[in-house]
């Protein structure tokens, strides 16, 4: 059983969408990009998406996501929080999100950047 306020996730189109399958399984909010009628926008639109639904994006993007994260900090814009992981194998992947996700409220990820 997951806490009342469990952190809720966009996936970014990079990133494994069975993922999204097992986080929700283990009782996570997670919608993947394409869900969200996003697939192909740009990283700027799928901030502004996962704002706009109080969601937390999980990229492989670090090298356009870190800066956006830098930009919102220096402006004061708030944002859910950002999650970057390296291509980890699938299990590990899966292994370190939860790990990750256990330790996480909404309100400590927001405006942060983190990493798997």
């Amino acid at each position: 059983m997951m806490p009342e306020r469990a952190v809720r996730l966009l996936l970014d189109e990079d990133v494994w969408q069975g993922l999204a399958l097992v986080l929700r399984e283990a009782g996570y909010d997670v919608i993947f990009v394409t869900e969200a009628g996003r697939k192909g926008f740009s990283d700027e639109e799928i901030l502004a998406h996962a704002i706009a639904e109080g969601r937390a994006v999980l990229t492989h993007n670090i090298q356009d996501f870190a800066p956006l994260a830098e930009t919102y900090f220096l402006q004061a814009i708030e944002h859910p929080g950002i999650i970057v992981a390296r291509q980890f194998e699938k299990g590990k992947l899966l292994r370190r999100t939860l790990a990750l996700l256990d330790t996480l409220t909404p309100e400590s990820l927001a405006n942060t950047l983190r990493f798997v």
